[in-house]
């Protein structure tokens, strides 16, 4: 009896050990939760900045200038001497130098009437937008009566608004614009005078001994010194750079694919430019010509320029320059609250979208899903899952409906 005892003993062992060993193991897998919270959909690209407005001071004339006392960085206001030209040495003057003395004074009379008009063209729009700005006002607080009993929907406040913030933009545009067109007429004026001053001096036959002051046409900062030694330069050479380093703008080279989703105010968020916050922009200008450019892996690539600009006040970025980098996000879409998945969990069933769900007891199961919008990172889930479902991330083929995991 005790011989049949063991025997029993030993096959019940040995059935338990076959049992357990050709049982289905649980599947390792890591996982993740189906949570609820902000989503934002960007385009992101890399831009750099630059002024809005820089004025390039030139020679009016020939002469000899003395070395500039200005550096990068220095500040200029308008009106302030940059440097005088001392008279270039008598040359012989003949009719057509007289002839084209007095065409440049009539050339640079013109683009001083352009300048003029351009001015009064600006301020015209600035009175045109201000006058929808009191409209836009006005409507707002006649529908907000109205959304208050009921008689419209709250979707025509909002839209009003939207409008009030375009048309208080389009004003602070058209306010920039009159005072660089002011600025441009301030510069036409020197020229006239330096023309004037150039037909003076032909018709005197000689050098008179006169220095020509080159005065700032507006004020800011001093960019990029072209000419700095003493000597002789001729007539257009550029001498120096000067700019509103507080008027900067964003450039940014988009692929032609995205930015066809970019609409002008669309926000944009600035990072990596080395401060600790990102600063905002919005767009402007979305250039309607592309151009071809030569991606680092040598691929050709349609891009098109997209300006915006920094909304964020100047205090926060005042260390940034003309041409720094900056890091550019697109907000194509963003919501504060929305049930979302992890796309590491996302995988395809056919035409749909996937999700291996674990269940309480610990069983993957196979879930279809349907997603809005979606970044890199996360998808908005609109059907098929639940808040706090734990979800299998980077599944692989060992992970099957119905399979055993383990986290």
């Amino acid at each position: 009896m005790k011989r049949w005892l063991w025997i029993i003993v030993l096959a019940a062992i040995a059935a338990a050990g076959i049992f357990l060993g050709f049982r289905p193991q649980p599947v390792p897998v890591e996982t993740a939760k189906v949570t609820r919270g902000p989503l934002r959909v960007t385009v992101e690209e890399e831009g750099k900045t630059r002024l809005r407005s820089r004025y390039v001071i030139s020679a009016p004339v020939a002469g000899v200038m003395p070395r500039l006392k200005w550096k990068a960085g220095d500040t200029i206001r308008a009106g302030e001497l940059i440097t005088a030209l001392n008279p270039p040495p008598p040359v012989v003057l003949d009719a057509r130098t007289k002839d084209t003395s007095a065409a440049r004074v009539k050339s640079a009379e013109a683009a001083q009437a352009v300048a003029v008009a351009r001015v009064r063209a600006l301020e015209e729009q600035v009175r045109v937008a201000r006058n929808d700005l009191e409209f836009w006002r006005q409507q707002r607080e006649r529908d907000e009566k109205l959304r208050q009993t009921g008689d419209i929907p709250a979707e025509r406040v909002d839209r009003n608004q939207t409008e009030l913030t375009r048309v208080e933009a389009a004003i602070a545009a058209a306010e920039r614009n009159v005072t660089t067109a002011r600025a441009e007429v301030e510069s036409t004026k020197a020229e006239v005078d330096a023309a004037r001053t150039m037909l003076r001096m032909t018709t005197s036959g000689a050098a008179t001994g006169e220095r020509i002051s080159i005065v700032a046409p507006t004020g800011g900062r001093v960019i990029k010194v072209i000419r700095e030694s003493e000597g002789p330069v001729a007539p257009a050479e550029p001498l120096l750079e000067i700019g509103d380093a507080q008027a900067l703008e964003v450039i940014v080279d988009l692929l032609s694919a995205d930015a066809v989703r970019v609409q002008p105010g669309t926000r944009v968020l600035l990072t990596r430019w080395g401060g600790e916050a990102a600063l905002e922009a919005r767009v402007r200008v979305i250039e309607p010509g592309g151009f071809t450019k030569i991606s680092a892996l040598g691929v050709e690539e349609q891009r098109v320029r997209v300006v915006s600009d920094l909304v964020t006040p100047a205090t926060e970025w005042k260390a940034l320059g003309d041409g720094y980098r900056v890091e550019a996000a697109f907000v194509l879409w963003e919501s504060p609250s929305v049930l979302q998945v992890p796309a590491s969990t996302l995988f395809r069933v056919q035409d749909q979208w996937g999700v291996f769900a674990i269940d309480a007891a610990g069983f993957a199961r196979r879930r279809t899903v349907q997603l809005g919008h979606r970044n890199a990172l996360a998808a908005e889930v609109l059907s098929g899952l639940e808040e706090n479902t734990l979800a299998v991330t980077h599944p692989d083929e060992t992970v099957k409906d119905g399979v055993m995991v383990k986290k």
